[in-house]
């Protein structure tokens, strides 16, 4: 009885450095976030206590705009799954037939992701420019100048604008996900299929995508909860403009916390994406889960 209690008192010393960081980095932070999200606070000033005053103002006050955000969110969350996916697993599934320069094109397609993020802003901003940037020189050389635009300025195709850069951004990882998963198929289950007459549509869609099912949730979930988080490139290119028209939930919450001084509030927003990041996370596991 004593080693047993020894050996547990050795496994929390050697988890005590890793919990302290865990709850001073993570658990401590939403804590605050909480905490101030039911108070008027500039910051430095002393606090008011408004209970869920912050709460109703967010969803009944177009003053805020926090509806606008969360919708531009939502749209970049079902973009991400019925555009960002499907090509994601597309590549996934070509590259898994073991075909030639096959380690050549994961690098390619995985290089965005390593890229920092304000150095794909600023490309884009580059590619995005009305005056010498390459889609509108594109257009022009086509005889398209009637579709050329300035694409970050203008709010009818700004949030557009902003989609394709973050939707680029994050195919490869999903791709090398989902191409780990092609990989883990048994090459007994692909083989006996074929000899049984199975084309290749066939294999991927009664083999291999149940098999990757788990590792199909996990990206359905990092590419919702994704897109509820985005801020950084989104940021770098408009900065939520113009006149809201690419606003997100992030943008808003730095605009409230560090430009408004609004602290109550920018917790509050902080608080809905936790609590809409969780709630997503639970929906997909119980529709995977209905599935199976």
């Amino acid at each position: 009885m004593k080693k047993i209690y020894s050996n547990k008192l050795h496994i929390l010393i050697f988890l005590l450095p890793a919990l302290i960081l865990f709850c001073g980095v993570l658990i401590a932070p939403l804590g605050a976030s909480f905490y101030y999200s039911f108070f008027k606070w500039d910051g430095m000033g002393p606090k008011t206590f408004l209970g869920f005053q912050n709460y109703k103002e967010l969803f009944s006050s177009n003053a805020i705009g926090f509806m606008k955000a969360l919708r531009n969110s939502l749209l970049l969350a079902l973009f991400s799954v019925v555009l960002q996916l499907p090509l994601a697993l597309g590549l996934a599934l070509t590259l898994g037939k073991k075909i030639k320069g096959e380690r050549v094109f994961l690098s390619v397609y995985f290089m965005p992701v390593l890229i920092s993020t304000v150095v794909i802003g600023q490309l884009w901003l580059k590619i995005y420019n009305p005056d010498y940037g390459i889609l509108n020189v594109a257009l022009r050389s086509m005889g398209l100048e009637s579709l050329t635009r300035i694409w970050l300025g203008d709010k009818k195709v700004a949030l557009a604008a902003v989609f394709v850069p973050t939707l680029w951004q994050y195919v490869g990882y999903h791709m090398l996900l989902l191409y780990a998963g092609v990989k883990s198929v048994p090459v007994e289950l692909r083989e006996a299929a074929m000899l049984d007459g199975a084309t290749d549509g066939q294999v991927n869609r009664y083999i291999v995508l149940p098999y990757i099912k788990p590792i199909l949730r996990v990206s359905v979930i990092f590419a919702i909860t994704g897109s509820l988080k985005s801020f950084d490139l989104i940021y770098v290119l408009t900065n939520g403009g113009p006149l809201h028209a690419t606003e997100v939930p992030s943008t808003l919450m730095i605009n409230m916390l560090f430009k408004r001084n609004r602290y109550g509030m920018g917790s509050a927003i902080a608080v809905m994406l936790i609590l809409l990041c969780f709630a997503f996370a639970l929906l997909i596991n119980a529709i995977f889960r209905g599935e199976d």
